[in-house]
């Protein structure tokens, strides 16, 4: 078995934070509103997800095979938010505040 050590981990992280770092305040700035707004997406379709799974759950109609497949797709897209979060933090860790980014509305995508 391979397991990533800590050091490579950490290796990993810097190189990541280094081409953040390279990048001007502005391109930074853009690139974290970004970053937030996809956050904000993908948390409301994980939500979506979680009440369908929720709601069929609470349905005595539902097969197991329909719940089985509701959860895996939610806890797949918990798997990308936490990925895309820890993107997130490194874009603003580099940019070293967190910008004000407006509430979309639904009807401008």
């Amino acid at each position: 078995m391979n397991d990533i050590g800590s050091s490579e981990v950490n290796d990993a992280r810097r190189g990541k934070e280094a081409r953040y770092s390279a990048m001007n305040k502005s391109e930074l700035e853009a690139l974290a509103v970004s970053a937030v707004r996809k956050h904000r997406r993908l948390l409301a379709a994980d939500q979506a997800v979680y009440e369908e799974w929720s709601r069929a759950n609470d349905d005595p109609s539902i097969s197991g095979s329909v719940l089985q497949t509701l959860q895996d797709e939610y806890i797949a897209r918990q798997k990308i938010s936490e990925a895309q979060q820890e993107e997130l933090s490194e874009i603003l860790d580099a940019l070293g505040f967190i910008p004000v980014v407006p509430v979309e509305d639904e009807n401008s995508n």
